[in-house]
């Protein structure tokens, strides 16, 4: 049975978890989810704590023992989801992707003219602005030859949680989406929100993927973009995970990272422009 402990104000107070217990899940997280925590101790106690007491966990001690021990996908999920921060938007970093369309887009439609087919990926799609926004730059570059292109982007993400809110496409809109894209691209709900439309919305296939374990889809891709993932590895975990992406590129495919982040000076990939990178 869950303990409670309210403090003075009647709320819940986290719960206390021994340096030990720390550590352990520190290395867990780390070594199967590239996750770096180490500085995250408040962080920890304070968004799993109400979760942990939910579950009928005692004490952090029990709860860690438990994940360790049985690696349940369903504690791991809680633990992911309410650690990572699935926050994007539509329109992210527009100056990024005003360069994808001016340089990149039509450099790729220039290389593929003769099989019509982009192979894509976002890596660490969150709540799927990012993999839905590509296809609508697609879409309006490529006009009414969209349909004669085989343009489908693969949208992966650790968390379950993201995943699912993505599938369902509905937004509450920010002023950023042009008008006619609001027009074009979604419908209206009577709540307010917005749901992208059928046709953008089968441009992205939706799977769960740990950028931990080793890249081996059917086919090498032209473009991926990795947004705001890095900033929660270390260094060495970043390197690994940059090598990876660059032996899953094909020659003169491109990396598009955040504003936020780099590659460190050996990475194989050339820089273009700020966030910007081609093998």
């Amino acid at each position: 049975m869950a303990i409670e402990n309210k403090n003075a104000a009647g709320t819940f107070s986290p719960m206390t978890i021994s340096d030990g217990d720390f550590h352990r899940m520190v290395k867990f997280i780390q070594s199967n989810y590239g996750i770096d925590l180490s500085q995250k101790k408040q962080l920890i106690t304070g968004r799993l704590s109400p979760a942990i007491r939910k579950l009928g966990y005692a004490s952090f001690g029990d709860f860690v023992n438990h994940v360790l021990e049985k690696k349940e996908n369903d504690e791991i999920t809680l633990i992911l989801n309410k650690l990572t921060t699935n926050y994007t938007f539509f329109m992210r970093e527009k100056e990024h992707l005003d360069y994808f369309c001016a340089n990149i887009i039509p450099e790729l439609v220039r290389r593929h003219q003769k099989d019509k087919c982009l192979s894509i990926w976002s890596a660490g799609c969150s709540s799927g602005e990012e993999p839905y926004n590509i296809t609508m730059f697609l879409f309006d570059y490529l006009g009414t030859q969209a349909k004669q292109w085989d343009t489908r982007i693969l949208a992966t993400d650790i968390s379950a949680q993201a995943l699912a809110a993505a599938k369902k496409g509905t937004y509450t809109l920010p002023d950023t989406i042009p008008a006619d894209w609001k027009r074009k691209y979604f419908r209206p709900n009577p709540d307010g929100s917005h749901t992208v439309t059928p046709d953008v919305r089968s441009n992205v296939i939706f799977q769960p993927f740990n950028l931990m374990d080793p890249i081996q889809f059917r086919r090498k891709f032209d473009l991926i973009f990795c947004r705001n993932v890095m900033i929660y590895f270390d260094q060495p975990t970043k390197d690994a995970l940059v090598r990876r992406f660059y032996d899953a590129t094909v020659p003169g495919g491109y990396l598009l990272i955040s504003y936020s982040e780099n590659l460190s000076q050996n990475s194989p990939y050339r820089r273009l422009a700020t966030a910007t990178f081609q093998k």
